[in-house]
């Protein structure tokens, strides 16, 4: 890019929230490579394309010439954060770290350059800090504030347990910033309280604060609810070519907008375009097949892209299992079990109940090759391969 102006337009796309931009702009006009900065702690080793979205965002930096220092939260994995949960989440070992650490690393780099980044571990100076330092780091922000920060006042006020190691949480994630001398740190919407936390020590230890970045949570197969594996509205970034293809191709219309302005690194004014067309009467499925071989691509090869759609089996007769059957985890959430027609809602194979009611009663759904009875129930445990009608085909893992 040869001015700020076109930068700020690639660094703002798809962003929920750039604060302040215009220390962004003073930054960039400083004329070297900035910092950015992303932490992840590593709880799940298999990453969907959720998780991409800010990814993404760290290459589209990266192209712009600056410096991605990719963060792994060992340290910090130990504490556990407690963004979004309604009880204390318990930590991870040295062992499930060191696995999930190697796994990210191994699927991250399917989008980013591992010449222009930098992993680093926060278990380099945090390990080396006294308890003291951490005091003294505690020092500079008060509980009032703390509880400031949406999920501990939803506990709070609910008489929820709240540990103290959880407060030092946000605390550690800002004091990485000042280790790392971060210029710009990325997060979810869900993260700007920790981001912001990074703005505050950075001052305190006289380094020019940060500027923070906000992505949007991406929404799942569905078009409601975010991308989750609990929710069986994922596409993950490791499934086999063919289930990204059939998956891409079952979102709602609405949603294929969305997914391009957050997934695909195409030009906007290219994807305006495809919404033009759309609105003239242009079938919606060929863009989403142009937005599935991108994917493919990404995560696999342009040759898999190419022959994605002839190992999707997207058709197959009613009650024949095919090879490569996507997996999706459906969760109990508490319930002793579930009816048939939430499992396939839950498991993305119908968009909402009345289309369950509406395959079930045409007899279209099977389970393990024989027909389902409508008031089939599924425990914990259960392993079966699932079918609704003849395009949506899955296996279903049945968890707490």
């Amino acid at each position: 890019m040869s001015s700020i102006d076109e930068a700020l337009a690639v660094i703002k796309r798809g962003v929920d929230e750039l604060l302040p931009e215009e220390e962004l702009v003073e930054k960039l006009r400083l004329g070297r490579p900035l910092r950015i900065k992303a932490g992840f702690d590593p709880t799940a080793p298999d990453l969907h394309l959720g998780h991409t979205v800010l990814i993404n965002k760290l290459r589209q930096f990266q192209d712009l010439g600056h410096e991605v220092m990719f963060l792994i939260g060992d340290f910090t994995g130990k504490i556990g954060d407690p963004t979004g949960k309604s009880a204390t989440r318990p930590p991870l070992t040295d062992e499930q770290i060191a696995q999930n650490a190697r796994t990210y690393k191994e699927q991250v780099f399917k989008i980013l350059d591992p010449a222009r980044t930098r992993v680093v571990f926060n278990s380099e100076w945090m390990s080396r800090m006294s308890a003291a330092d951490m005091i003294r780091i505690a020092g500079q922000y008060t509980v009032a504030r703390m509880l400031e920060r949406d999920d501990f006042t939803k506990r709070y006020r609910a008489e929820q347990p709240i540990a103290i190691h959880e407060f030092l949480y946000p605390l550690v994630q800002g004091y990485d910033s000042v280790a790392m001398e971060a210029d710009v740190e990325l997060g979810g919407t869900d993260q700007k309280f920790n981001l912001l936390m990074g703005r505050i020590l950075q001052k305190h230890y006289g380094q020019a604060p940060q500027v923070i970045l906000t992505m949007p949570i991406l929404e799942g197969l569905d078009g409601v609810q975010k991308m989750s594996k609990s929710l069986g509205n994922y596409i993950g970034v490791n499934d086999a070519p063919g289930e990204m293809y059939t998956k891409l191709l079952s979102i709602p219309d609405q949603l294929l907008w969305r997914y391009f302005e957050l997934l695909s690194f195409r030009p906007l004014a290219e994807v305006a375009e495809y919404r033009q067309a759309v609105d003239a009467g242009a079938n919606p499925q060929e863009f989403k097949k142009l937005l599935a071989e991108e994917i493919i691509t990404r995560f696999h090869n342009e040759e898999a892209a190419r022959s994605a759609h002839k190992s999707a089996g997207n058709r197959v007769a009613l009650g024949e299992i095919p090879e490569n059957v996507p997996v999706v985890e459906v969760s109990l959430e508490g319930q002793p079990q579930l009816p048939i027609a939430s499992v396939l809602r839950l498991a993305g194979l119908v968009k909402n109940g009345a289309a369950a009611k509406d395959v079930l009663g045409r007899g279209a759904v099977y389970v393990n090759g024989e027909q389902a009875a409508p008031d089939r129930q599924f425990v914990q445990g259960e392993d079966c391969v699932l079918q609704a009608g003849k395009k949506k085909i899955a296996r279903v893992l049945i968890t707490e």
